[in-house]
């Protein structure tokens, strides 16, 4: 009973202070603003190709960073998927899975009937590279691949991704009274 006790106490201490850590340690990191996002040339799922956010150089990108394995993933897959068919004219949505298995990645594709493209980043490297903190994280790209607006955690609705992706949703309508 005491050996009990003192394992779940250790295991509670020792989450307190992995949370602990991961906030101090969160602080302002992450691509900044007007910075350049990275551009890793990542194969494509399906498998059989490879793409990069280099190749829509010249449009607006909400990239979408997720997993199969990931519950909120699977919440917003929903509303993403919508997002990008009402807006597919305007903006390209690119997911790329991370840290996921091909065949799970693939079972997630076909249970949310996801048609827009995506890549693969297996080992998690250009998860890295974009300074993610977990997954779902999408991050707004302008047309000349620099990073407008980050979004960490998951989209519960069209509306909130319809407001991060503002900035290339209302591009070229005029600004002020009246122009609603």
């Amino acid at each position: 009973m005491i050996l009990r006790t003192s394992l779940v106490a250790i295991g509670v201490a020792a989450l307190i202070g992995f949370l602990a850590w991961g906030l101090v340690n969160a602080g302002d990191g992450g691509i900044a603003t007007g910075e350049p996002v990275p551009t890793n040339t990542l194969p494509t799922l399906p498998p059989g190709e490879e793409g990069s956010l280099a190749d829509y150089r010249g449009e607006w990108v909400l990239l979408n960073v997720w997993a199969s394995w990931c519950v909120p993933c699977r919440d917003e897959s929903p509303a993403l998927d919508r997002f990008e068919w009402e807006n597919r004219a305007r903006i390209a949505v690119l997911g790329v899975d991370t840290r996921d298995l091909t065949e799970d990645a693939l079972a997630f594709m076909r249970e949310y009937d996801i048609t827009y493209q995506q890549l693969r980043d297996a080992s998690g490297a250009y998860a890295d590279d974009l300074e993610t903190t977990g997954v779902p994280e999408s991050f707004l790209v302008d047309p000349e691949g620099n990073l407008v607006a980050h979004f960490p955690g998951p989209f519960r609705s069209v509306e909130e991704i319809e407001e991060f992706a503002a900035p290339a949703l209302n591009r070229g309508k005029p600004e002020g009274p009246g122009s609603g």
